[in-house]
């Protein structure tokens, strides 16, 4: 049964805290991020204080779900680093408790946490998303001069199309300037053209003053009473300088938001559910048309109604004997040319037809694309607050490092490699490269393993981000050793024996030197015998051990001079000489791969090297030691048994 004791209650209290912290940190850094891409929205749009407020409102709002498992991840990284680094977690785990058993009312708090999000995605998201679009377009649609975009028309401003081919930010000038004013229609249209422009808001802003230099009007001139008249007056005025003014609404006005609610981000999920279905059969007529129209009037397939039919058709294409060729080579040469530029025409026609459809085809499913990213992102989001969590709680207790360090930089790498998945995946869906199922779940895929591996890791103490671990490793690897570092002792219990150890010493000298006459360390090994056989060095290894023992008594020295030769002795490695790893399949794999091979197999002749170089170091070592020896045995007071102490 679960019951809330004191330890969950003080997990709580300390994930609590930091996540409201980090969740508003988090909130501020994607708003920020968010507002570059409108910051040409805002400014000098003269924008009321309480247009701000909205945009700013409405914009938070849409960035809660995606600032929940950032502030998760965060919070959990910090808190259970903050636990490890005071052995707190140590404590707790000593009491017998699991990591596990120690984040189950966080468990439950996540999952809270996770259907807020969904819940907020689904309710409040779509209106908020709704709003701030609305709200945006309206924005746009302020003060069009600065939205006049270059290289094609321009249609916000009523009765008029806009056409600028460059256009100068910092000054405002307009190059390039080409107008269709159509307030009659079409019989009464007008072409201004001009070399530069410069378009301004009046001070009661409905109107736009729309000042010309060098240009030209065209415009027809129908008037009432000529009406009926089959000739249509033409005018054309050449001008320097001329000022012209366009009726516009520049006050702030909400744009209509009917074509914004159709979007895939203002529906929640029973809606997208519910418009997917009308969506798909809308497609489908549209698919079965195009289809039946190609059928007909391209490829002139026909229909017919019975096998008869079809037995009929068949019959009578096999015995029609007509060859085109000949025909088109009994044509004149002006027939010919006729005849292939028509079918030229027609051919270009119908690629163009075709292309048409085709992108037209593409947008409709491409609707039904965003539809079921939006459904699946709603789920995957909420998702991705409980994988952050047991992706930050377990890396927290392994790094046991606490504060906005450390966890800050894991938690951005984190987020990056969620963030690149989720967007890469999201844009391959959309653009019908990758299923939608494939795009949509590839982060979650990615992560959902990472969070269950560090769980595990976390779970069982391992050592997995111990960075001592990954150091000896690599020293390991190329061959990097650590020198010994033998000081005197200030408690000793037992005293060495000289006179034992001097004879040991003296026997380890006798083994190196037979060794280094039975073995020849210059010499390179067979490589046959280095990666597909087995066996380890087992003299060398029993010289090393007696070595290392005998170190470890005289260790125990208050002599100055023993301690400083102790320290001479070098770290022998005893294997990586003969084979690069002790398990025999893997040295076989390596062998196998040429390039690996070839780096173990001079790692190993390095190591021989140094073997050789070792042994000369112990046996001078061992020379220098027993001379030490001798020399206090030789001044030891006969009286009382003790040596003296020696200069």
């Amino acid at each position: 049964m679960f019951r809330i004791k004191k330890l969950d209650i003080f997990i709580v209290k300390q994930f609590g805290l930091l996540f409201v912290g980090t969740f508003f940190i988090c909130q501020f850094v994607l708003m920020m991020q968010f507002l570059w891409r409108y910051v040409d929205e805002l400014i000098g749009k003269g924008l009321s204080m309480e247009v701000l407020a909205q945009f700013f409102w409405y914009m938070g709002l849409m960035l809660i779900p995606q600032a929940l498992p950032l502030a998760i991840l965060l919070s959990s990284l910090i808190s259970f680093g903050n636990l490890g680094e005071s052995s707190e977690l140590t404590a707790i785990k000593a009491a017998g408790i699991s990591l596990i058993q120690t984040c189950r009312s966080l468990i439950v708090s996540v999952v809270l946490i996770a259907c807020c999000s969904y819940f907020f995605q689904d309710v409040i998201g779509p209106e908020a998303n709704k709003s701030f679009r609305q709200l945006l377009l309206s924005m746009k649609q302020k003060s069009p001069e600065l939205e006049i975009p270059e290289g094609i028309f321009y249609d916000g401003i009523p009765g008029s199309n806009i056409y600028v081919q460059k256009k100068d930010l910092k000054t405002g000038m307009l190059y390039g300037v080409m107008i269709y004013r159509m307030n009659g229609g079409y019989e009464d249209a007008a072409i201004i053209l001009a070399d530069s422009g410069m378009m301004q808001s009046t001070e009661e802003k409905k109107h736009l003053l729309l000042t010309l230099h060098s240009g030209e009007w065209f415009e027809n001139m129908r008037s009432q009473d000529m009406a009926g008249s089959a000739s249509v007056p033409y005018r054309r005025e050449t001008f320097a300088t001329k000022r012209i003014v366009l009726d516009f609404d520049g006050g702030f006005n909400m744009a209509d938001a009917a074509g914004i609610s159709s979007s895939a981000q203002a529906k929640s999920m029973k809606r997208i559910l519910h418009d997917l279905d009308s969506i798909r059969i809308y497609n489908d007529s549209v698919g079965h048309a195009f289809y039946n129209d190609a059928k007909n009037t391209t490829f002139f397939i026909p229909q017919p109604h019975t096998a008869e039919d079809s037995v009929k058709l068949a019959k009578a294409i096999a015995d029609d004997k007509t060859e085109l060729d000949s025909i088109f080579q009994k044509m004149s040469i002006d027939d010919k040319q006729a005849v292939v530029k028509e079918a030229m025409n027609t051919v270009r026609m119908k690629t163009s037809e075709m292309e048409m459809k085709g992108d037209y085809s593409f947008d409709l499913n491409k609707n039904v694309r965003t539809h079921q990213i939006e459904a699946i992102n709603k789920i995957t989001l909420s998702l991705s607050c409980i994988i952050f969590f047991f992706i930050g709680a377990p890396l927290g207790a392994i790094i046991r490092t606490g504060g906005l360090g450390l966890p800050v930089i894991i938690s951005v790498l984190v987020f990056i490699i969620y963030y690149i998945f989720e967007n890469s995946g999201m844009r391959m869906a959309r653009n019908d490269i990758w299923t939608v199922w494939f795009g949509k779940l590839i982060s979650t895929a990615v992560l959902t393993p990472v969070a269950v591996f560090f769980t595990y890791k976390a779970n069982n103490d391992s050592v997995v981000f111990n960075a001592d671990l990954y150091i000896n490793m690599i020293h390991t690897i190329f061959g990097i050793r650590t020198k010994r570092n033998i000081s005197k002792k200030e408690v000793i219990i037992n005293d060495p024996d000289y006179t034992v150890d001097a004879t040991r010493l003296e026997e380890i000298s006798n083994k190196v030197a037979r060794y280094s006459a039975e073995h020849n360390l210059l010499k390179a090994p067979n490589p046959i015998r280095v990666f597909f056989h087995e066996g380890d060095d087992q003299q060398i290894k029993n010289i090393n051990a007696e070595l290392e023992e005998v170190i470890e008594d005289l260790s125990n020295t208050k002599d100055n001079v023993i301690l400083n030769e102790l320290n001479n002795y070098p770290v022998m490695a005893t294997h990586a000489h003969t084979r690069p790893f002790r398990n025999k399949w893997l040295n076989v794999a390596t062998g196998i791969t040429i390039p690996l091979g070839i780096f173990f197999y001079l790692r190993m002749c390095r190591f021989r090297l140094r073997l050789m170089r070792d042994l000369k170091a112990v046996l001078r070592t061992n020379s220098a030691i027993k001379e030490r020896i001798g020399k206090m045995e030789a001044q030891a007071d006969p009286s009382t048994g003790k040596n003296s102490k020696i200069n």
